[in-house]
């Protein structure tokens, strides 16, 4: 059988459902064509393939290509001086006041232009793809006004055209409310809804909508009204929610049959329940958690039980989680949510496909996917999780290249 390229010798984490765990195959070989795998199992059962290039493995390990499920990559400006503030004692509050916060980095992603987000984005994104990154998610959510909204979400399509990776954008102008609306949150969500989703979905620059539920943010009656207006332009919905407090979140994006729910630290078991009826990815984000230095973890045992899919991101944002390494996250969602190895690697592969609604095209090492494949310099998966500070990618491979 013809095909484009060949990787033998080689053992696999296909993560393919049909298989137990990570669905491992000791002497294994990948065959492509056009960018879409054609096989990927054991040698011994593959059929008689040709191939003009052919890749010896020499026995290392190949996984799917990471997905990043849930960043905020694009925006202006960083916040590393208030992060040294806060460490002197300065009271967030106090920060914030000053102009700190959210607001900084809206101010300085509403003065920076389309080239400058790219450019100030392009060293975190590669940093992600030098760690075997081949999807990535990106939100808005740091314009808070049309224009500053559609600049972020035209850049990180750029991003997806100045580099070899699958970019998957998220409108997130339900994020927080900027300066301008004066405490009136009805107000600006009537302009979200009127104004800005229109023209977002008219552009075609968004592949989702997201919102923040939290006292700090929009309430969930709010949320459900974006979220209803989302789906009227047929875009799928997820959700910030139950982060530092149980509004319920979790159950108000099973009830749009969200692609994901994130955070979710505060979830509940009614939460769970519902998410599992719907089919509701579970995104964990230990940077954040991390970071804040929270104390509630996510309820990853009533997941579990559940049946819930879980998937773990970056969280890459300036405030929050200044994170740009899924192996890393990996790590924490090990340690600090106790999530064993084949969740972590499950959960930055298949289920994070399966939070963007790009299940039946990325995440396994299974025939019809794409041929985006990572290669590791490891001994067994478990590395993968169990190392810090360490990159063991021999080969990026997206779409066969």
């Amino acid at each position: 059988m013809r095909c484009d390229r060949i990787w033998r010798k080689a053992r696999l984490a296909t993560l393919a459902p049909a298989r137990e765990g990570l669905g491992l195959v000791e002497d294994g070989l990948v065959a492509a064509r056009d960018g879409v795998i054609l096989y990927a199992g054991p040698a011994e059962e593959a059929p008689d393939f040709d191939a003009p290039l052919i890749e010896d493995c020499a026995g290392r390990w190949i996984t799917p290509g990471l997905v990043d499920c849930h960043t905020h990559l694009v925006y202006g400006g960083d916040r590393a001086d208030e992060f040294e503030r806060r460490l002197s004692g300065v009271p967030y509050e106090e920060i914030a006041r000053a102009g700190g916060g959210i607001v900084s980095t809206m101010r300085a992603t509403r003065a920076a232009s389309e080239q400058d987000l790219v450019a100030s984005a392009l060293p975190r994104l590669d940093a992600l793809i030098a760690e075997g990154v081949t999807t990535i998610e990106i939100k808005s959510g740091y314009g808070l006004e049309l224009g500053a909204e559609m600049r972020q979400l035209r850049a990180a399509r750029a991003l997806g055209a100045a580099r070899p990776i699958t970019v998957a954008t998220t409108f997130l102008g339900a994020h927080a409310l900027p300066p301008e609306a004066n405490g009136d949150k009805d107000a600006y969500v009537r302009r979200l809804i009127d104004e800005m989703l229109p023209a977002i979905a008219r552009d075609g620059l968004a592949d989702a909508v997201d919102a923040f539920c939290e006292g700090i943010a929009f309430s969930p009656e709010q949320v459900a009204l974006v979220f209803a207006a989302a789906q009227a332009h047929g875009l799928p919905v997820k959700l910030h929610a139950d982060q530092l407090s149980n509004l319920h979140g979790a159950a108000l994006a099973a009830r749009f049959g969200a692609l994901s729910a994130d955070h979710l630290e505060h979830t509940d078991a009614a939460g769970v329940a519902a998410m599992a009826q719907a089919g509701t990815v579970a995104v964990l984000l230990p940077g954040a958690y991390y970071f804040i230095r929270e104390t509630k973890a996510p309820p990853v045992d009533l997941f579990r039980a559940a049946g819930v899919p879980m998937a773990l991101a970056t969280d890459c944002n300036p405030g929050t989680s200044p994170l740009t390494s899924l192996l890393l996250a990996m790590n924490m969602g090990a340690t600090l949510f106790r999530m064993t190895v084949a969740e972590c690697l499950a959960g930055v592969t298949r289920e994070a496909a399966r939070a963007l609604g790009m299940g039946d095209r990325i995440g396994t090492l299974e025939a019809g996917k794409a041929c985006d494949l990572a290669i590791w310099d490891v001994e067994r998966p478990a590395e993968l999780v169990y190392r810090m500070g360490l990159n063991p990618l021999h080969a990026r491979i997206r779409g066969g290249r």
